[in-house]
């Protein structure tokens, strides 16, 4: 995959993929809209970086999550570990997502034309940024090139046996970075939209199907886990101890 990365950062169509992958989502309670602000305490260098997008941004989503009943040590092992994430996803054989580490930092492929460098730029109780660049090659069009913000905020509230209630909701900012004449933004902007909301909607279900089974068969998932010989050790070691903290 080395091979294939780009020669100028950019985002996919699917500005919600990373965060999508990270989400647990389960449960019947709605959440409340982001503030889609960044943090007052991202360092200025990061701020910078990710106003290049959130200020002259082609595209705009905001999307509410349903609540759901987890124990918050696992979601956010998950969630600070999305290189281990996608191995607990394809080890069930729920989705096809993959995320690993190159020496210049994560990359993210969704089997489905989107191949995109993928950073956490901020991690605070109840809040996540991510940052993505690449492109996302749909069917019958040009590649299309740019940057993601995505903003995670999710509530916390203690739930019965042990769980917690989180609310999760994301604001995301695209920026298309192909040179193009009016027509043709407006075209590439028609397409990357419909496209984070379906793939979005996707990932969603294909996580919530894992949060239930690690919920309700951690014993299974350790099986399926160890029974795969490229998970990394050590994630491997500590998420193993988190399961058996029942």
């Amino acid at each position: 995959m080395v091979g294939a990365r780009l020669s100028r950062g950019g985002l996919v169509g699917v500005a919600a993929v990373g965060v999508g992958l990270l989400l647990i989502l389960a449960g019947d309670s709605l959440a409340t809209w982001p503030t889609a602000a960044l943090p007052p305490d991202l360092p200025q260098a990061e701020r910078d970086r990710l106003c290049q997008v959130t200020e002259r941004v082609s595209v705009t989503a905001r999307s509410n999550g349903e609540a759901f009943r987890v124990r918050r040590d696992v979601f956010e092992y998950l969630l600070d570990h999305p290189e281990f994430a996608t191995h607990v996803i394809r080890a069930l054989e729920i989705g096809r997502y993959r995320i690993w580490r190159e020496p210049d930092g994560l990359w993210l492929d969704d089997g489905a034309g989107a191949l995109v460098q993928f950073h956490v730029v901020y991690a605070a109780s109840g809040s996540r940024v991510f940052f993505l660049e690449g492109r996302y090659q749909p069917a019958v069009l040009p590649a299309i090139y740019g940057r993601v913000v995505v903003i995670l905020e999710y509530l916390i509230e203690p739930a019965a046996g042990g769980k917690s209630l989180i609310t999760p909701a994301m604001a995301s900012f695209v920026r298309i970075d192909n040179a193009l004449l009016d027509a043709l933004t407006r075209l590439f902007t028609a397409v990357v939209a419909p496209r984070a909301t379906k793939v979005t909607k996707r990932v969603v279900v294909d996580i919530a199907r894992t949060a239930r089974t690690i919920d309700d068969d951690p014993v299974r998932v350790d099986a399926a886990l160890r029974a795969r010989p490229d998970v990394p050790p050590r994630e491997l070691a500590e998420f193993g101890r988190l399961l058996a903290r029942r």
